[in-house]
Order: structure tokens, then sequence, then C-alpha cells
């Protein structure tokens, strides 16, 4: 129905939009132009711009650069963009423009819009709500500020919650002996609270570097405008804007000492991409662990039962799957896909400007959410519940001819390779063969074949 659109202009002409849509003529024509994968800008991220266009304001107005009643409209909207409403009006395709001009226009249209018809004062997008700005400052900052958001109040707390699901784990497997394996093979005895005690480590020690990787994420842009000299911008306008965004979300968000280096490059989004990708690898084995211990339970390992969560086939009753070590499994894999996607656009600045934003954006906060999600599966319904076959294990341990390298520094590991052959070959015990092939008594064979003992008496931290 013609009745249906509205006709805008730009500097380019006229064209019909929507009626009902909040955004203008920019938008729509990156609606027609940018027809190609469904796929919006993240949630986060249009969150996050929102809160950078009210700080943005504020700081206009305390600079005088635009009235307080101007910026008090604006800031009213851009804290409700912030506060996860009207994300209806922001179509725009992820695969744009490389500087992501087409959605920080999105934000101002809209703010623009409806700034004007609630408060009746005139407000343009560019001149008021885009003060001080340009697209090529606004997304590097926004994608600084969304990720930093989403590491903060998702990521990191997921893995908090992982890291006291496995310290739990690991106190309630103290003692608990099994026969560890390098190469998949059976090797020398080790506990599990010192298998699950590493998994823990892991976990940390991804914490500590995606914190690490802050330092550098929460340096702003904002401020350098087109290319990194400020033209158009108030000199203190960067630096304020950071440190009202640090106030207004905890996170210590400074401006660039650079600005050119800022716009120019991605390097703070690639280096945290890696350390994403870090701990989707750390994610990823202790998953498959997980999957192999519990693997069975007949004819495989069987060490452990995880929790049955579901019926594992659609044509053998009584099936269960390892569910959730595969499902995280999977989201890693993605996060490193991401993480090469990133690699790319990072080295896509050529000369003044990064000309792949959106999709280091998309890819990034899509990497924190299901790494965050997997964090919290593992804990929730993986490490917390899974029961030990402790007499399998026992079993196993004492028949492991691996034992005799205990005794390398008193027979020699030529002896000792004799002794472990034999007891594979007649499926005995290595402390019956060591018994008849050594002068050792069977108490001193006893003592120093002690699996239990071979592990060390100091738990792993």
């Amino acid at each position: 129905m013609a009745d249906s659109f509205r006709i805008e202009k730009d500097s380019m002409g006229q064209l019909k939009v929507p009626i009902n849509a909040l955004y203008g003529a920019q938008t729509q024509r990156a609606v027609e132009n940018f027809n190609i994968s469904g796929q919006t800008m993240p949630a986060n991220f249009i969150r996050a711009l929102g809160l950078v266009k009210s700080a943005a304001a504020k700081v206009n107005a305390d600079l005088g650069l635009i009235t307080k009643e101007k910026a008090a409209a604006i800031c009213s909207v851009a804290n409700e963009i912030a506060a996860g409403d009207h994300f209806e009006h922001f179509p725009v395709d992820v695969f744009q423009t490389g500087s992501g001009t087409s959605t920080n226009m999105n934000a101002n249209e809209v703010i623009a819009r409806l700034t004007s018809s609630r408060s009746g004062l005139p407000i343009h997008p560019n001149d008021h709500v885009n003060c001080g700005q340009s697209s090529n400052d606004v997304i590097p900052t926004t994608i600084h500020v969304s990720a930093c958001l989403a590491i903060q109040n998702d990521l990191l707390p997921a893995l908090d919650k992982l890291q006291v699901s496995l310290e739990a784990c690991a106190q309630s497997l103290h003692g608990i002996v099994k026969t560890g394996r390098t190469h998949l093979m059976d090797a020398m005895p080790i506990r599990l609270d010192q298998e699950v005690g590493a998994w823990r480590t892991q976990v940390r020690k991804g914490v500590e570097r995606i914190s690490a990787g802050l330092q550098h994420l929460s340096q702003l842009a904002l401020g350098g405008t087109a290319i990194g000299t400020g033209v158009n911008s108030h000199a203190e306008f960067g630096p304020r804007v950071a440190e009202l965004l640090a106030i207004v979300t905890d996170v210590p968000f400074s401006s660039n000492s650079d600005f050119f280096e800022g716009i120019a490059t991605q390097d703070a989004a690639v280096e945290m991409s890696g350390q994403l990708k870090t701990l989707a690898v750390s994610l990823m084995k202790i998953s498959n662990d997980l999957r192999w211990m519990n693997s069975g339970p007949l004819v495989g390992l069987g060490e452990i039962n995880l929790p049955a969560l579901q019926p594992g086939s659609s044509i053998m009753p009584g099936k269960v799957n390892p569910v959730i070590p595969e499902a995280v499994a999977m989201a890693c894999a993605q996060v490193i896909g991401n993480d090469v996607a990133i690699s790319v656009a990072g080295q896509s600045g050529n000369f003044q400007l990064n000309v792949m934003l959106p999709l280091v954006a998309h890819n990034i906060l899509h990497s924190i959410e299901i790494l965050a999600g997997s964090a919290r599966a593992l804990a929730e319904k993986a490490v917390t519940g899974f029961t030990v076959n402790t007499e399998k294990l026992a079993a196993a341990l004492h028949r492991n001819p691996i034992l005799v390298t205990s005794l390398n520094g008193v027979i020699g590991y030529e002896k000792g390779a004799a002794i472990a052959k034999r007891a594979y070959v007649e499926g005995v015990s290595v402390l019956d063969v060591a018994d008849e092939m050594t002068d050792l008594s069977r108490s001193e064979l006893r003592a120093l074949l002690d699996p239990e003992l071979l592990t060390g008496n100091k738990e792993v931290r």
C-alpha cells in the first residue's frame, strides 16, 4: 500500500522508508544494499552504542557544543537503547560498509527521530546526536565497550562458576587414584583430584589471560573522529566520554593515547580474540577428557558416569551420550573459527581505517557469548554430578605394568622393561613378576610400587 511508506531524504536524494520505522534514509539505503546474511548487529553491541551516544551527548553539553535541553533529550532515548529498547529498528546486516557507518547512522537517525518527536526540539542525526564524532571512532569504541561489558558481566562470572565447580569436584575426589594416560596409552598413576585440578588451573589461567587483555581493550578511540586527528571534535571530548563511561559501567575505560592506532587497527580485539581462542582450546580439552573418561560404559574407559540428561539415540533404546561436552566442543570450534575471521579482519586496516569493523564486533561478541554459555553448561551439567567407577579404576590400576617405572632407579631401565613385557604377556601383576625377577623383598616391592605414593604427596594448586 502506498501509505505504508513515507518519503525521507539525505544528501543522495529521496527514497521510501517504512512508515513506522524510527530510522531514516541512510539506514534504509543500507537495508536495501546489504541484503546478505539476515544477521543484524549483536544486541550487546547496540546496547553499548546507546551508552556511547548517551555519554557523548552529556559531554557535548558540558563542553557547550549542544544545549543541555537537547543533550538531556538525546540521553533519554540513548539510555533506552542501552537498556534494550527499540532493537527492532536496527535492521542493518552485519555484512555492510566496513566502517560500520550504516549502523552508526542507524543509531543517529533513531535517536534523532524519537528525541525530536518527544521533545519538540529540532534534533539532527549528524549535527547533534553525532556531534564531535565519526563512525570511524564511534564503531571501534563501541566494539571495545561492548566486548569489555560482555566479558565483565557474563564471561568472567561464568568462568568463576566453573572454577568453583572444578574446585569442589577436585576436593570430593581427593585420594582416588587412577591410571594416567599419555598418547592414550597407560602411563603412571595420577589422582583424580590432580587431573581435575589441572582443568581448574586451565580455567584460572584463561581468566588471567582475558583479564590482562582488558587493559588494551578498555582504551577507547572516541575523539579521533575520521582518521585520528580529532577534526570537528573538542580536545577534551574523548577523554571525558571515556571517564563518564567508566563511571556508568564500572569498567576502567580510558582514552587511547594514540587515536591513530585506535582507528587504524583492531589489534586490541585481535589480542582478546586470541585469548578467547586459548580459552576455547582449554574448554575443548576438558570436554574431550570428560568424553573419553565417560566412554562405554561397557567397552570404553568407563571411569566416570556423566549426568544422564537425555536419550542418546533415535534407534538404540537406553543409549545416553555425553551431550554437554559435545555441545561445548562445537562451541569451542566456532570460537576458533571466529578468531580466524577476526585475525583476517584485523589486518584489513588499510592506512588510517580498519574496514571490517562490523565483522570484528559480531565475532568477538559471539565468542564471548558462547564461551560463557559453555562454561556454565560444564559447571552445572557435567562437572557437577558426575560419579566415579572406583572399582573399575582400582582393578585397572594394579594391573598396570607401567608401575615398574618406579623401579628404574633400583633395577635399571632394561630389567624394568623385561618385567613390564612379561607382565603384559602373561596378564599378571608387575608385583608378582618383579618378585620373581629381582632380589627385592615383596615388602620393598609393595612400597616401591604403591600407586598412591607414586602420585606424590602434594595437591596440584
